[in-house]
């Protein structure tokens, strides 16, 4: 396998090395109750593997012991789920994860591309809409990606029948705050977004954060020019958002669990999305 090959190759399994460095420092640990027979990693990669396979969690494929019977019972491996979800470990991870990729220096932040994607929910729940642009019942998220396909910021999620352009406000915080948090200067910062988030209000939120828009002008029907100013456009860092975000939501299709949204509870939905979105960053230190 070639440099680009490996580099583009989602890793779905850790190693106890791996989930050391990567995952355990994030992780609540319960201070109650007995303490669980399997070790934390071989859990931990049993909710990857399901999340990988897309199967329901009865029909988890579970080694077995000596004595046949499975080393654990799949109803433990959900507790484990739930109590991390509760706890936020998902979120601390893949915070830690966009950490990681700037102290090894594989950010470049020069270019945000930012888009969104909508998921179809097929048994209903909360935080879902009917979405008429794509004839379906489920939710989306608007995500940022930097020019290596690196997920910088942590997703803003809304119902399916909602526009994506204030979304745009929302999300605009939480790129700010992982910055500040890992310490990146994202003054100068080019934002790439395509005609969805044409409006004046999207534009003035990005440069009041000190970062310049390259939005794609919608025409919203019109039949001859707008009147005024031309707008800034790069038409070149616009083209990339196909090398970048959309390569990240292809990706992401590689997770089959959320290909259709079969949480009714959405938060579970979204950590199962974050988790995925921590393995597409860790590529560069995890072999798939």
């Amino acid at each position: 396998m070639d440099k680009s090959q490996q580099w583009q190759t989602i890793p779905t399994k850790l190693s106890l090395e791996q989930f050391m460095q990567f995952v355990f420092p994030y992780l609540c640990v319960g201070s109650r109750g007995p303490a669980p027979k399997l070790a934390l990693y071989v859990i931990f990669n049993y909710i990857l593997k399901l999340l990988h396979m897309g199967c329901q969690w009865k029909e988890l494929p579970i080694e077995r012991d000596k004595e046949g019977h499975p080393e654990i019972h799949y109803t433990r491996i959900y507790r484990f789920f739930r109590f991390w979800e509760a706890h936020g470990c998902f979120a601390a991870i893949f915070g830690g994860s966009v950490w990681q990729l700037h102290k090894n220096k594989l950010l470049d932040t020069s270019i945000l591309h930012g888009d969104g994607a909508t998921t179809a929910a097929k048994k209903g729940g909360d935080n879902i809409g009917f979405n008429g642009h794509k004839k379906m019942k489920g939710d989306k998220v608007v995500n940022f990606c930097d020019r290596l396909c690196n997920i910088i910021a942590p997703f803003i999620s809304a119902p399916g029948n909602k526009n994506e352009s204030p979304l745009l406000r929302e999300a605009l915080p939480e790129v700010m705050r992982m910055s500040t948090a890992i310490g990146i200067d994202l003054q100068g910062t080019i934002i790439s977004l395509d005609g969805a988030y044409d409006c004046r209000v999207n534009r003035k939120a990005i440069f009041n954060r000190g970062m310049i828009p390259n939005i794609h002008e919608n025409p919203r029907g019109r039949k001859t020019t707008k009147r005024g100013r031309k707008q800034l456009f790069d038409r070149a860092i616009f083209e990339e958002r196909f090398n970048t975000i959309e390569r990240v939501f292809a990706w992401e299709d590689k997770f089959r669990r959320l290909l259709l949204r079969f949480e009714r509870i959405s938060k579970l939905h979204y950590a199962f999305k974050t988790l995925a979105y921590t393995m597409i960053n860790l590529r560069h230190f995890c072999s798939g």
